[in-house]
């Protein structure tokens, strides 16, 4: 019996102590969508305009999100223990870069900026106007723990590189956890003066502040990352999406006193649409259908000839973004593509059937008698205006053109041809033989550099959705994607510190 009873005793503390465990993450109950509800790890400095968001998110989706209120570092400790969560957003990025760092964050989303300040009751009743001001000895000042609180970091982090930062310490009667814990101090007259973020005081209409110049540069950016550990990706984005939208999300950040970042107009599944060279197709689009299925968008896909896409660009279309197969073409709607970013570089070459049965080495081969020659048309894609030029600048585009007998909009086209012995050459991209090479070889043109293309990527000055197509340029800078570059014949030419 004793034996039993012992047993009951031991099953018991065991069962006492898994539902302890269990409830020291964030319960999760499925919501009324039937997925699970969304959980948002947030810097207590928003938790005000956070409420806000989370009420008509959830009256207007029919989606549930958690959100558990802290410091940043705090957060930022508990979500590199656990593992769990769906969402981080800290009050200033420096915690998402971390974050990144560590892999613990994929997207990141901006959001809006905050100003430290120094707040006093209203009417500042021990006129606190210069930072000499702080340190005296009738004014009680607080702070928010620099080693836990984004403001107190950054506020010491600005005045450690002026010098102030010692005597400001030495003046502090007290650290408080979070920014609110200082607001709050102030408001029951438990201190006269505390740093703090401005937006904060939006809810505390009892009190007021004061911008110092020391101060100035202490101004974070607030951005909200996914979690690398979501079970969830689509769901999170998709409230994400929600808080950084101009016509959602970021209405309450202004209303709030934050100073709010531009945003995408809101969509509950937006679609992109993306205008691409038809050589760029291989090389991008099994990175687009997976970034479609991560965000839970849809991204309309344009692949032909630039010529042609231009064409319809100056015609009205207008695609959220543009990745040309060469500059030129980029320049052309420079007016609704204004900042370009030179991504790839792609070549000219020579293509020819396997074994180059008609001893193919230079351009100057391609003027044989009765050779039939394919290139690009000069009006519909870069390619076939990058021929014309290469052909000019070795001085042989007569003798060439003479033996042309098709020019087409896509290199793909060129490949065809080939492969059906319908042409004997074709001067087309590198990347064009690359699903072909068992049955192509590719002969480099030597010595003319008119013959390398580089292939831009812009977004529209007029889209809707710069944002999200920022995150799709960013999947196609990511190490896999170059890989995928790479093997399609492509070489990577956007630097490292222009990346996303």
């Amino acid at each position: 019996m004793s034996k039993t009873i012992l047993a009951l005793c031991v099953s018991l503390v065991l069962l006492v102590g898994l539902f302890w465990f269990l409830n020291l993450e964030p319960a999760r109950h499925a919501d009324h969508s039937g997925t699970e509800p969304i959980v948002l790890y947030c810097a207590a400095s928003n938790r005000a305009v956070m409420e806000a968001i989370r009420r008509d998110y959830e009256a207007e989706t029919n989606r549930q999100v958690q959100i558990q209120y802290g410091a940043s570092q705090t957060l930022l400790s508990q979500v590199e223990v656990t593992g769990g969560g769906d969402l981080f957003l800290p009050a200033d990025d420096s915690y998402l870069a971390i974050a990144r760092d560590r892999q613990l964050v994929d997207e990141v989303l901006p959001i809006a900026r905050m100003q430290a300040v120094v707040a006093v009751p209203r009417g500042n009743p021990l006129q606190i106007h210069s930072f000499q001001d702080l340190l005296r000895d009738d004014v009680r000042l607080v702070q928010a723990n620099p080693d836990a609180a984004a403001v107190g970091k950054l506020s010491r982090q600005v005045l450690q590189a002026t010098g102030q930062w010692s005597a400001l310490d030495q003046a502090t009667q007290a650290y408080r956890t979070t920014v609110t814990d200082v607001a709050n101090d102030l408001l029951i007259g438990a201190a006269d003066a505390g740093i703090v973020y401005d937006a904060v005081l939006h809810t505390y209409p009892k009190l007021e502040f004061v911008e110092l110049s020391e101060l100035q540069p202490a101004n974070s950016l607030i951005a909200m990352g996914v979690l690398h550990g979501t079970k969830q990706p689509a769901q999170a984005l998709h409230f994400a999406r929600y808080v950084a939208a101009r016509d959602r999300g970021l209405r309450h950040y202004e209303q709030h006193g934050f100073r709010i970042s531009p945003g995408d107009r809101w969509s509950d599944q937006p679609e992109l649409s993306v205008f691409a060279g038809s050589m760029l197709r291989p090389a991008i689009e099994d990175t687009i259908a997976r970034f479609e299925e991560r965000e839970g968008v849809r991204v309309t896909r344009v692949y032909n000839g630039c010529g042609v896409l231009v064409a319809q660009m100056k015609s009205g279309q207008s695609p959220d973004a543009y990745f040309a197969c060469d500059s030129e073409f980029m320049q052309q709607v420079a007016d609704l593509f204004p900042e370009p970013v030179p991504v790839t570089e792609n070549e000219l070459v020579i293509l020819v059937q396997k074994g180059n049965p008609h001893r193919i080495a230079s351009l100057q081969d391609l003027t044989q008698p009765g050779l039939r020659v394919g290139i690009g048309h000069e009006k519909q894609c870069a390619m076939g205006w990058l021929t014309q030029n290469t052909f000019r600048e070795s001085g042989l585009q007569s003798e060439v053109m003479a033996n042309v007998t098709v020019q087409t909009p896509t290199g793909d086209m060129l490949v065809n041809q080939l492969q059906t012995r319908g042409l004997d050459a074709a001067v087309a991209y590198l990347s064009n033989a690359a699903g072909a090479a068992d049955k192509l070889d590719a002969i480099r043109i030597q010595g003319l550099k008119c013959a390398i293309a580089t292939q831009p990527w812009a977004v529209s000055r007029d889209s809707d959705q710069a944002q999200l197509a920022g995150r799709l340029f960013e999947q196609i800078c990511s190490t896999d994607s170059q890989e995928v570059f790479a093997a399609e014949g492509f070489r990577w030419q956007l630097d490292a510190d222009i990346a996303p």
